[in-house]
């Protein structure tokens, strides 16, 4: 189907994107897409879809972008360089997007998954750290700075958008690319904040092989969630 509001193209649910459950999210990998038209496409899904609506993941990069969000204040923006400012509909502040960083956009029905927006955040942390960890690299999450971190140094960034009930954008995951604009901002609103890339401390991987493992990862933690809040735990059980 191709959406007229953004020029974006998704295929339709085919053979290519297999589902072993209803739950299944469908998995689109769209290769280095525009940030405006995939962000108009992901709106557009959102807006249209019913409680049939299969839930989506979608796997890219994007061209050289940085992003504000809602309460994006501009002085975290130090010099663009050229690069493009688009303002946008997630939470946070400031970031940037290239060649070289995997992006995985959720687009998911909460209730579906019986998940609340804290929970989601976490869990993709977490698909972010196991990721990582399988390639010997020790990170993990704070509670005072959404996102994901090597010691004092994010490697990877998150944002969401509800609506009724629906979420969308998603997670960036920096693998190998230039990470220089970086320095231009003050990452996610901090001073100072430093950012690395799997590339940079050894692992020697394709962002085709990451997308694949983190949209994996995704699906399973989801699923693990689902099953966790269907089942009730027994008297005395630590929840």
């Amino acid at each position: 189907m191709r959406n007229q509001d953004s020029g974006l193209r998704i295929a339709p649910h085919s053979a290519e994107h297999p589902r072993t459950t209803p739950l299944d999210p469908i998995v689109r990998s769209l290769g280095l897409a525009d940030y405006e038209s995939t962000w108009d496409a992901m709106k557009a899904f959102t807006a249209t879809r019913t409680r049939e609506t299969p839930d989506e993941i979608w796997l890219l990069q994007h061209p050289p972008t940085y992003t504000q969000g809602q309460a994006g204040l501009p002085e975290h923006l130090l010099d663009a360089r050229g690069i493009p400012v688009v303002k946008i509909d997630r939470g946070g502040q400031i970031t940037y997007h290239g060649p070289g960083q995997v992006v995985a956009y959720l687009l998911l029905d909460l209730r579906r998954w019986k998940i609340n927006v804290r929970e989601l955040v976490r869990l993709m942390e977490q698909s972010a750290i196991d990721v990582l960890a399988e390639h010997g690299i020790t990170a993990l999450g704070r509670e005072d700075a959404p996102g994901v971190y090597v010691q004092d140094a994010k490697i990877a960034a998150l944002g969401l958008k509800i609506r009724n009930g629906c979420c969308y954008h998603g997670l960036s995951l920096n693998v190998d690319m230039d990470l220089t604009p970086f320095a231009y901002i003050n990452p996610c609103g901090y001073q100072g904040l430093r950012v690395t890339q799997m590339k940079d401390l050894g692992a020697c991987v394709t962002t085709g092989e990451i997308e694949q493992r983190l949209a994996q990862k995704l699906a399973v933690l989801l699923q693990q969630h689902l099953l966790n809040n269907n089942v009730a735990p027994r008297t005395g059980a630590t929840p």
